[in-house]
């Protein structure tokens, strides 16, 4: 096999990617032109899947059948030719031996990176591996830039992040993830519809957003000549449903926040909101733990996993931990006895940290994840939050200063908030105010006034708990990643050239 012509270099930074189109590559496809060959057919008929031949090889010995996919590497030895076809299920080895010269010559036309559909008889080499013996052969896509080698340090993992398609074509670990990723939704799919619940879409372009302590993202429809924001949370038009008689109702969906940009925070991610009238909080901590132990088990096998080279054990019942308490016993504060800004942000000058904005619930978000939350590992409950941060939730039965909501930390990490839900509408009304007055006092994370809500409210609004949970972190846990970013896609990165993607 002939040798490539030297790549072109394409510059971002400091770094090259030496992927630019590559004038050996052209010349070979202007070649199979000019011998009237497309290059870029409009189908192949593919009999079998690598894995199913290997499989199936005692069944399948000496039948002619087809494959397809993508070289990675060419090795010639003479008359004989062995190429490495990557396709979704791994790789299987075409070999090609004996055939005459005419047609050995075809061969100088294939790089590594092509796509090819190969028919031949299957076979097994010498060694016991199992080959399709090459009778005819395609092109399906000639590549025109070298393929990925393979990516190591900190700039190629960017690179990764700006060309997913290119890690997935080298990186066997990546198409993993994500395949788990998928098999994560939906089997959370699956089990929410075995629990009776319906799943539903509600508007991404909302006039009033809600649901959340975030900052959104605004757009503008010119047909309405509105303004309009992207959800920040599927909420609001979710309990809606459950006024209208949808009783169990989810649904697993984009949100996005204009918010920074880390490892464990990207501005569009993917939650899964869900709601279920005449049950509480305690009920919904039954079914996350139901739900995700039973996630844990469909990916691993086991309700016990590694991650970070520490066991981590999904099996029930998961621990409870009360948020004030917690914060009490590990800080020595007790939160619940600041009655203004200035009270906590003297506690948290004396403690040495630092807060994002001056007020009582960022101070107390910021003990938590100072002396709490690194203590947490297997699946904890922490319960029970100051009612005053949760202005969508009932206050808690016996003391109205707390609020009857959870949150969900695995590894560290919050992956699931969850209330016995607000449900008369002139608490509902007067805890919007609340908010409404923080975001004149400059909370830009505060949430607006939705008369609209409150109306659907009115009309009477069943008791329910309701429960989210970020996919993306889920994810991240049980695919033993660090990183979202390593679960999402696509992620939001700012390429060297200074513009996001």
């Amino acid at each position: 096999m002939p040798g490539n012509a030297p790549c072109e270099e394409l510059k971002i930074g400091s770094d090259k990617l030496l992927v630019f189109m590559d004038s050996e590559r052209l010349r070979k496809l202007e070649e199979l032109e000019k011998q009237g060959v497309n290059a870029y057919p409009y189908r192949y008929e593919r009999t079998h899947y690598s894995q199913e031949l290997k499989d199936a090889y005692d069944e399948l010995e000496g039948k002619i059948v087809s494959v397809a996919g993508r070289v990675m590497s060419i090795r010639s030895f003479g008359k004989l030719v062995f190429i490495s076809l990557q396709d979704p299920q791994g790789g299987i080895q075409v070999m090609a031996h004996d055939l005459p010269e005419a047609e050995l010559k075809k061969f100088e036309a294939l790089d590594a990176g092509d796509v090819i559909g190969a028919k031949g008889k299957l076979t097994k080499t010498k060694k016991g591996e199992v080959s399709v013996a090459v009778t005819e052969w395609v092109m399906l896509a000639k590549a025109l830039r070298e393929p990925p080698e393979k990516f190591h340090g900190l700039a190629d993992t960017e690179a990764r992040y700006r060309k997913r398609y290119l890690d997935l074509i080298a990186n066997e670990d990546s198409r993993r993830v994500f395949a788990a990723r998928s098999r994560i939704i939906a089997f959370i799919r699956s089990f929410l519809d075995g629990c009776g619940y319906l799943e539903v879409e509600t508007p991404v372009l909302q006039p009033v957003y809600g649901g959340a302590a975030a900052k959104p993202f605004k757009t503008r429809h010119n047909a309405l000549d509105a303004e309009l924001f992207l959800r920040i949370a599927d909420e609001l038009y979710l309990k809606r449903l459950v006024v209208g008689g949808f009783e169990k109702v989810y649904e697993i969906g984009k949100d996005f926040r204009n918010e920074d940009i880390d490892s464990r925070h990207n501005p569009e991610f993917t939650m899964l909101e869900m709601y279920s009238a005449f049950e509480d909080y305690g009920d919904y901590m039954k079914l996350t733990e139901e739900m995700l132990s039973a996630v844990a088990k469909e990916l691993h096998g086991s309700a016990e996993l590694e991650y970070k080279g520490k066991k981590l054990s999904f099996k029930k019942p998961f621990k409870r931990l009360s948020f004030v308490d917690a914060i009490k016993k590990e800080s020595g504060v007790d939160v619940l006895s600041w009655k203004t800004d200035a009270d906590a942000l003297k506690v948290i000058k004396a403690k040495g940290l630092e807060v994002s904005k001056p007020t009582r619930a960022h101070a107390i978000d910021a003990l938590f994840d100072e002396f709490v939350k690194p203590k947490l590992w297997d699946p904890c409950f922490v319960m029970d939050y100051p009612a005053f941060m949760c202005p969508l939730t009932k206050a808690k039965r016996g003391d109205p200063l707390l609020a009857e909501r959870f949150e969900l930390f695995i590894a560290g990490e919050e992956c699931a908030n969850a209330y016995s839900e607000l449900t008369d509408p002139r608490a509902q009304r007067r805890k919007f105010e609340e908010q409404a007055e923080a975001k004149r006092k400059g909370d830009d994370e505060a949430q607006p006034m939705d008369e609209d809500f409150l109306e659907a409210m009115e009309h009477g609004m069943p008791p329910m708990a309701g429960l989210g949970v970020g996919i993306d972190r889920l994810a991240m846990i049980l695919t033993g990643k660090e990183s979202i970013k390593e679960v999402i896609l696509f992620p939001s990165v700012k390429p060297k050239g200074g513009n996001v993607s």
